[in-house]
């Protein structure tokens, strides 16, 4: 048993005080990272003139840490003070993301600048994003960790629909580079909040730790031995792998196929966290309506029927049909994400919870850079829309997967109904 378990529970007054500068210092980083999602493609659009393929580029690059370091991170973070970790990791991105707009200043920004520095960043967010899942269960009891979940998921989709459009505004008022500015600013407001949080202790050590590639296989083999985390991974993945297709295709789609302005393009991708807002309001209502399981069943078919307005978008309104297809894609995604991984926070030995979460996200956000560099290659042979329609074949085989699975025969999200499963 590690020290990131629910054994060790501060106050609940304390842990009160230390959720909301949890909560806060999450709300201020996504905000600046929903940001750069506009400002940095546009600057290799805007500064340095990419092509469709290096927009793709750039987005695979973002994700690809996700592979080197992605099964490795859930150990990492068991090793380190989740808090220390964090704040490392804040900074560390503030500096990383500072440098592009230096570049830029003295003329000398490149495109592999770029891709080095997004590949970095990838790197620290995955172990930040591992150790505050992980951190979170140690500062909110298990009572009251699904609404607060909730309040989280609801909080980032807000500032994932604040952030884009803000970053459009500001890139066209004040240029691409300003808007990393932004960004490295939040980082460093995010560092404080966490650093100000009272620790709830250091984290106790195994009596004989295991060898490393035993302990990441643990929690691999835990993920698909399970009968419900195992298609709901695969789905995930096959979301992921749709994401990273659209948001690869969608700024040439929007700059270059449909000639909207920096501005318009922000207001656009903003509709995604407009969905996910919606999404994460319905979640709770159909879970206790239809169940969490079918849920999730309804909400990758209407993910994947919405998604494709995205392809389909033609003519004056064009720009209306594609953001209601990103919206409902969107939400659809919202509701399995908020569902699943709930579910794994709940149904994971404590001891295992960091790997668990690292394999998922390890598994799932692999697909993320594939999808990406697919979009951008068939935008670069084809056209943008076609690269777009590599996003929606995907999330058609989330459907499969999970319809296909134990979860089609279960009205919650558990392990043991019905009881003719197979394990």
């Amino acid at each position: 048993m590690t020290g990131d378990s629910y054994a060790a529970q501060p106050l609940p007054a304390r842990a009160n005080a230390a959720f909301w500068r949890y909560w806060a210092a999450s709300a201020t980083s996504t905000f600046g990272a929903g940001v750069t999602t506009v400002a940095l493609p546009l600057v290799a659009l805007t500064v340095l003139g990419a092509s469709n393929f290096e927009v793709g580029l750039l987005t695979a690059a973002g994700y690809a840490a996700v592979v080197l370091i992605g099964l490795p991170a859930g150990i990492i973070v068991q090793r380190y003070e989740l808090k220390a970790l964090q704040v490392a990791m804040d900074t560390f991105r503030a500096i990383a993301v500072l440098t592009v707009p230096v570049a830029a200043w003295f003329d000398v920004l490149t495109l592999a600048h770029l891709l080095v520095v997004t590949f970095f960043v990838g790197l620290a967010s995955n172990l930040f994003d591992v150790a505050n899942a992980t951190f979170l269960p140690r500062i909110v009891s298990r009572e009251d960790l699904i609404a607060r979940n909730g309040l989280l998921s609801g909080t980032s989709a807000t500032t994932h629909l604040a952030g884009p459009a803000a970053g459009g505004l500001l890139v066209q008022a004040a240029g691409a580079v300003a808007g990393l500015i932004v960004d490295a600013f939040t980082y460093v407001v995010s560092a404080v909040l966490l650093a100000g949080i009272p620790s709830p202790g250091a984290p106790a050590r195994p009596a004989q730790a295991e060898p490393f590639f035993r302990q990441i296989a643990v929690g691999m083999r835990f993920v698909f031995r399970h009968p419900v985390m195992r298609p709901s991974c695969l789905a995930a993945t096959a979301v992921n792998f749709a994401n990273g297709a659209v948001f690869a295709a969608t700024p040439t789609f929007l700059v270059r196929t449909l000639g909207l302005p920096p501005s318009a393009v922000g207001l656009v991708l903003a509709l995604d966290g407009l969905g996910t807002i919606v999404g994460a309001a319905l979640t709770a209502r159909l879970a206790r309506r239809f169940g969490g399981a079918r849920a999730v069943l309804l909400a990758v078919v209407a993910a994947a029927l919405l998604a494709l307005a995205m392809p389909l978008a033609r003519g004056g309104w064009a720009p209306y049909v594609f953001g209601f297809g990103l919206a409902g894609f969107g939400a659809g995604v919202c509701v399995l994400s908020v569902v699943t991984r709930t579910h794994r926070q709940t149904a994971s030995p404590p001891e295992l919870l960091s790997r668990v979460m690292a394999s998922v996200r390890f598994v799932s956000w692999s697909a993320i850079p594939v999808g990406a560099l697919c979009a951008g290659t068939v935008a670069e042979l084809a056209e943008p829309r076609a690269g777009l329609a590599v996003g929606c074949a995907a999330a058609l085989a989330a459907v499969a997967v999970v319809w296909s699975s134990r979860i089609r025969r279960l009205r919650e999200m558990t392990d043991d109904e019905p009881a003719t499963a197979a394990a």
